[in-house]
């Protein structure tokens, strides 16, 4: 039998440990109060009868406490009772001191892997996760209500960044950079005039982003359309200065092309500005900026052939990558890139094709750009095209007062995800059982989203000036507070999913890519749509429901379920559950096939929501990767690549990287053994799995996969 620990983890029974608190109780009480070997024996007898595979701790104990009564032993069961509640409340004091001893001496492996993103060896990142550990300790003891923490570690729901929850910050957000530009801002007490330049745009452009970073937690972006404005200010100053200098002297030819030249260079060091400071800018929490930069070509803007230049500028200097600490260029983690597909650079023919060539030439090679459609997305969100927030999120429409849709200067007030397997396993193939538990686990949802919406109500301006008082949310006074932007639809609350398919499966007997599966899996999904837009009129709350939440949740949820409820094949066996709406990774589906499929979901995820498919040899298939964007264009939303090629981030290696005689990843290239700092791809059986080896460190049967 395996006892279920308060923390989750799972231990062999051990039926000592019953007769050891027993008779540390007998200690405390008269003679013939105290129970004796025999009656103790009874009980742990009793225990193992019920021959149950795996039990939780505090069910034993209940049974201890049952048992002594019967055998009318009240005082013992009262010294018994006041045992558990002293050691309970000894928990309750401090659950932090293991987990921040284990960081600062490198040991704490979950918080070690927890965000290839953040290196936990410096002191800056340990501080913030110092700071974190405290904070999710504070919520699940004391800020948030039992029965949510409880289902949180139960995997019944998952409570995303309790690490922040302390504070009143929010999720992600859309900066409204425009606002900022041309209006100027406030960075620690000092005032930043709009720039005049297209150089100084782009360098106060990252110093917002690493203040806007500073004082949220999740990720931000930037349309970088409003840079256009500014590079041709500076063409317009060349112009000026030259024509001041030289008058007629140069005729206009040879000065249109010494202002070209001067232009380029300030446009190359403008986008390096971008690119390095993103890189190497360290905020509050112990990293660079989870910013993406929205590259939007939007056939409207006035200054479209300026943005044309900043996009094909930013896809070089990516393409090239950034320099490493031994001079080797590598792909950096930021800024992420998003680019948008309108009918003028598809790839049919339009004008600015040769973007798109040179982003999918990008892609090959960094992994980004990630591609929006336009068309689709005007279909999915009232004509509108807009960059999520940070990476995946997605805000709903809104319209200011004059009727204009407005989306920069928005944000997210945070996120709760519904472990949808852990329902379908509980129900064993019953609907009717399977919607009443959804309906229930729902209003847990429901219940912990308010959590983070009142946990932001009253918040004060002054909290984070940058966001409420200069512009990058709002322009409000000194010690206004924010709650007019928490309702009516303004910022959104999430509502996250983990496992379309394996529900499926579990209800359905098949995968939700079958005609049956596909029909319940629309069915649930349009259930939960609902469910969150029936939240948003009751509370006048901008409820949305969100895809891919979280990678790292695929795992933690299956892993918890698999304590629980053992190996299930295709579901618990696998040690992952997919991301939310996703065709799982072994089903035989080609790319094509698999987005258009996937599509029909992402309007329903109004929230958030992207699909991915992986090409293999990418350097060598770009014509097959723009056939891939052509059909992204019409079919679907939000995509992105990946590929199957290993990758060493220390010196851009990219052949296959091989086992050492130690059994450790290492780059025959520069003998880089950094797991965080490689990209390994599946080997022998496709193991999809954790990232770990199995018991005996046989790389034939399990091999290490890694997606960072």
């Amino acid at each position: 039998m395996k006892v279920i620990k308060r923390d989750g983890r799972a231990v062999d029974y051990d039926s000592q440990k019953i007769v050891i608190a027993i008779e540390k109780a007998n200690k405390e009480v008269r003679h013939k109060e105290k129970a004796t070997k025999e009656e103790i024996a009874q009980i742990v007898t009793y225990i193992e009868e019920l021959d149950k595979k795996r039990m939780l701790v505090e069910d034993i104990q209940d049974i201890i406490e049952q048992k002594l009564m019967e055998l009318e032993k009240y005082e013992l069961a009262k010294k018994y009772i006041v045992y558990r509640y002293t050691r309970a409340l000894v928990r309750k004091q401090n659950t932090t001191d293991e987990s921040i001893l284990g960081l600062i001496k490198n040991q704490n492996k979950e918080l070690l892997e927890e965000n290839s993103n953040k290196n936990a060896i410096l002191a800056s990142t340990q501080r913030d996760y110092i700071a974190g550990e405290v904070s999710k300790d504070l919520t699940k003891r004391m800020l948030l209500p039992e029965k949510i923490s409880k289902a949180h570690e139960e995997g019944i729901l998952h409570f995303h960044d309790a690490d922040y929850f302390l504070q009143p910050i929010f999720n992600c957000c859309l900066i409204n950079i425009k606002d900022m530009l041309e209006n100027g801002t406030v960075m620690n007490g000092k005032l930043i005039e709009s720039p005049k330049s297209f150089q100084v745009a782009c360098t106060v452009t990252t110093q917002i982003i690493a203040a806007v970073a500073s004082n949220q937690y999740g990720g931000q972006s930037v349309d970088l359309k409003h840079l256009g404005k500014y590079l041709r200010k500076s063409k317009e100053k060349f112009t000026k200065e030259l024509k001041e200098t030289c008058g007629d002297k140069v005729p206009n030819d040879v000065l249109e092309q010494i202002v070209d030249g001067r232009l380029r260079t300030e446009l190359s060091a403008g986008v390096q500005t971008i690119q390095y400071q993103i890189n190497t800018l360290m905020t509050t929490n112990g990293q660079s900026p989870f910013v993406t930069l929205f590259l939007n070509l939007d056939e409207n803007d006035e200054y479209i052939e300026e943005n044309a230049m900043i996009i094909e500028e930013i896809l070089k200097q990516r393409y090239q990558g950034i320099k490493n600490e031994k001079g080797v260029y590598v792909t950096p983690a930021f800024p992420k890139l998003i680019y948008v597909l309108y009918e003028h650079n598809n790839l049919t023919g339009g004008k600015y094709d040769y973007l798109t060539k040179l982003a999918v030439k990008c892609s090959s090679k960094r992994l980004y750009p990630d591609y929006i459609s336009a068309k689709k997305m005007r279909e999915n969100y009232q004509g509108n095209v807009f960059s999520p927030m940070g990476c995946r999120s997605f805000l709903s429409p809104w319209q200011d007062e004059n009727g204009e849709y407005k989306f920069e200067g928005r944000f997210n007030q945070g996120v709760v995800s519904i472990n949808l397997p852990q329902i379908g396993i509980i129900a064993k193939g019953n609907e009717e059982e399977f919607w009443k538990l959804l309906d229930e686990r729902l209003e847990l949802c429901f219940e912990a989203l308010m959590c983070r919406h009142y946990a932001l109500k009253g918040t004060r301006s002054d909290t984070s000036p940058i966001h409420w008082r200069y512009g990058a949310i709002a322009r409000l006074n000194q010690g206004e507070t924010i709650d007019k932007f928490l309702t009516g639809g303004y910022s959104t609350i999430s509502l996250g999913y983990i496992g379309l398919y394996e529900v499926t499966k579990l209800m359905k007997g098949v995968s939700h890519t079958t005609k049956e599966g596909e029909e319940f899996a629309l069915k649930l999904m349009n259930y939960l749509r609902q469910t969150t837009n029936r939240w948003k009129e009751e509370t006048n709350i901008g409820f949305a429901l969100y895809g891919t939440p979280a990678e790292s949740l695929c795992y933690r949820f299956a892993r918890i379920d698999k304590e629980k409820f053992g190996s299930i094949p295709d579901i618990t066996d696998k040690g992952y559950y997919t991301n939310s709406y996703h065709v799982d990774v072994r089903e035989k589906i080609d790319a094509f096939e698999k987005l258009k499929f996937e599509s029909q979901f992402q309007p329903i995820s109004s929230g958030g929501a992207i699909s991915y498919i992986e090409i293999p040899n990418m350097r060598n298939n770009l014509k097959a990767l723009e056939e891939v964007v052509k059909f992204i264009y019409d079919n679907i939303q939000y995509a992105e690549f990946n590929t199957k090629s290993d990758y060493c981030h220390v010196c851009g290696f990219d052949g296959e990287i091989t086992i050492n005689e130690n059994n450790e990843w290492e780059c025959p290239q520069c003998g880089n053994k950094d797991h965080n700092k490689m990209n390994v791809t599946r080997r022998t059986c496709g193991y999809l799995g954790e990232n770990f080896w199995n018991e005996g460190k046989t790389k034939e049967i399990k091999s290490r996969v890694l997606h960072l």
